[in-house]
This record gives structure tokens, sequence and C-alpha cells, in this order.
């Protein structure tokens, strides 16, 4: 790990900005699953504030557009903003999962010429990997990538799509050898979603409603959607690991989980304490569990952080991080649903036409234990990869 251990410097730094400008929302307006999805595409005008400020990205090397700071100056920022009762805007997934994976197989070219676009929030992504007969076991996707020239043509369909309603850029995996190659036939890509006239680029977005009345998820359609072979990663063919790296980023993001976890945590306390729930003995108790699983996540969040990058594996820490902050999140939304009694079948104030944070969270909060993996499929690479158990055999046809 580089930069100080406790960054009190740069802690300084971000509180004296935060004296002298006010956010346009409260953190507690940002509903979690926005938080989680890194989607912030509804508070532009603070995510521009914050941006000028150089909070954007401040992991990422100078060169790119980032300052070069340490996670745990990054872990600072997130811990002052939820002190300061603000939201802490991010460049979605192209900041948690485009650019972890640049930096470590992008070209040199390839780094300077996406990476800045992400930092001033020019290029937003969406991740096209999963589809309807390829969601958690991505070695069988069906996605078609044809050599064209100095080109790749994309046939074929995406869905559970995050942020694809608001992305112009789409990550894309595909097949450019046939499917009995498995992993090993398959093209890591990055898709412009339009044209330079602004006509769709073969790509089209089909919302999906979520019971939140809300479509944070799409299905995406690939018809001839072309891009140049210079935006291949890591190299034809060979896109599977570079897959594991997005999924590695996609499923940890360990160093600042605890805190939206831990402001979450606090204002379902406080509206335990003015319902009189924390009389309630079961309840205190299920209150406690809860602290100490917040606790829990930061204290692997700054274990990692204390790690050697090169001594670890992402992918496999990364499992067991997912599985904690996922199923934490359904157990607190369900918690919370309890705990409020009556209160909870309402949808916030009087004429709301959307659920109040409580309210959307327990709605969403069955969608935590699929994306990014299931919660089934994660328990099976912890025993195999973590634990050394023998790989799960399929069952026989006809069994």
């Amino acid at each position: 790990m580089t930069g100080d251990a406790e960054p009190r410097s740069f802690r300084a730094e971000v509180r004296a900005w935060l004296a002298t400008h006010e956010s346009p929302v409260h953190a507690a307006g940002v509903p979690l699953d926005q938080v989680m999805f890194n989607n912030y595409a509804d508070h532009e005008e603070w995510a521009k504030q914050v941006h000028e400020a150089g909070f954007m990205c401040v992991t990422w090397p100078q060169q790119y557009g980032g300052r070069g700071l340490s996670h745990r100056e990054a872990v600072a920022l997130h811990e002052e903003f939820a002190d300061a009762g603000v939201p802490l805007p991010t460049r979605g997934l192209g900041e948690s999962l485009v650019g972890p994976t640049l930096l470590q197989w992008g070209t040199p070219e390839q780094k300077l010429r996406f990476l800045p676009r992400i930092v001033d929030g020019t290029d937003r992504y969406c991740q096209g990997f999963s589809e309807p007969n390829a969601g958690s076991d991505l070695r069988s996707i069906a996605t078609r990538g044809d050599i064209d020239g100095d080109s790749i043509v994309l046939t074929g369909q995406k869905t559970w799509t995050s942020a694809a309603s608001y992305a112009n850029m789409i990550l894309c995996l595909c097949r450019t050898v046939d499917a009995e190659s498995g992993r090993d036939g398959i093209t890591y890509v990055i898709v412009p979603m339009h044209n330079g006239d602004g006509s769709a680029n073969g790509v089209e977005v089909r919302p999906i409603l979520q019971p939140t009345g809300i479509a944070d998820f799409a299905e995406v359609f690939l018809d001839g959607a072309r891009a140049p072979l210079d935006n291949v990663i890591g190299g034809l063919n060979d896109g599977w690991r570079v897959a594991m790296t997005t999924l590695g980023s996609e499923r940890s993001g360990a160093s600042t989980l605890h805190v939206p976890f831990e402001s979450q945590f606090w204002r379902l306390v406080a509206e335990a304490r003015a319902n009189g729930a924390t009389a309630n003995a079961a309840y205190r108790q299920k209150l406690a569990i809860a602290y100490t699983e917040v606790q829990l996540l930061r204290y692997q969040g700054l274990r990692l952080l204390a790690t050697d990058v090169a001594d670890q594996s992402l992918g496999n820490a990364a499992e067991t991080i997912k599985l904690r902050w996922s199923e934490h999140a359904a157990r607190l939304a369900r918690l919370s649903t309890n705990l409020r009694g009556a209160r909870a079948m309402l949808y916030g104030d009087a004429g709301a036409s959307e659920p109040d944070e409580w309210g959307r969270s327990f709605l969403f909060s069955p969608g935590y234990t699929i994306a990014g993996g299931t919660s089934e499929v994660l328990r099976d690479l912890v025993a195999e990869r973590l634990l050394g158990l023998p790989r799960q055999r399929e069952p026989k046809a006809g069994s």
C-alpha cells in the first residue's frame, strides 16, 4: 500500500472543500442500489463540482486524469463525504469496472484514448456480459463477433445490462471462435453505442421495468454493432482473462463498501428509535448483528488494502466479499421491513409515485444476490478456489 497509513492531509483537503460546497441532495436521497451500482446519472451538477475539485477516479495515474492517490486516500474520500451526509458521485461502471481493467490489460494508446474520457464524464459505460442463456456462466455466451477488415461486428443479445439507458459505450464479451472452444474463443471489446452522427450503431436498448417502478436494467440487442479492432482489449480470442479482471472489480470494491452500508445502518437505527422498535430485544439483537456485518466488511477491505496486490488473488477474495455484502444487504432490507411494521407497506409520503429508501431497498434486494454472480455460483467458486474442494459434477442426462 502506498501513501500515508492515515491520510490526514488529504482528509483535511476534502473537509475544507465540503465546508464550502453544498450538495443539492442528501446522501439519504440516493438509494442504495444507485450507490452499489455506481449510478449517479441524476446528479450531474454535483458530479461536475466533484470532478472540478479533483475527486473523481483519484487512484488512477495522473496522465490519465486521476491523481495517483493511494487506495487508503480513496477510502478517506468516501468516509468524509459520508460524514458530511452528502453523496460522492462516481463515473459509474467506467470507474469501477472499465478503468481497472484497462489499467491492467490496455495498451498505452488505449489507456490514453479511453481513461480521460471516463474521468471527465464524456463516456458512460454499461456492461454487456450476461445473456438470456449465459448468466453466471459466461463461457456459454453466444453473441458473435465477426472480423470485417479493421473492424469487429457484433450480433447477439445481452440482458440485465445495468445503466444501458444512459450509457454511450458498452463493454462486450463476444464469441470470435465457435462455441465449442469455450472460454478460449471469447473476445473483450469496447463498442460505441452511437455513430458519430448520433444514430444507433446497431445497438437497441429495451429497458426492463423493476418492481420499484424504475428501469435500472435493460435488454440490449446487437445487430451489426461495429467497433474498430483497436477497441479489442487483451487480444482476439483471449478476452476471458480480461473479463476475470472486470468481474473481480465488480465483485469486490472492498475498501469502500462499508461506507454506504454504515450510513444506511444508522438511518435504520434512527427509524427504530423513532417507532420504539429498539425496546424489542429481538430487534436490538438483529441490529447488533447488522452492525457487526458492516464492520466485518470494513476490516475485510482494510485487510486487502494492507496486502501487496501482486501477492493476492483478487478474484478469489472477490467471491467472499460479494457474498458478504449482497447477503447483508438482503437481510437488512428484510429487517427494515419488519422493523417498520405497517408503515413499510406505504410508498413513503402520501401520493408518492416511487417507494421511499426502505421500500426501494426491499424491492431491489433480491437482485443483490444475483447481479455479479449468484450466491449459489459464488459459493461453488469459494469451495473450489479457496477451500480446494473438488469441482461439482454436472448431473448426467436423464438422471
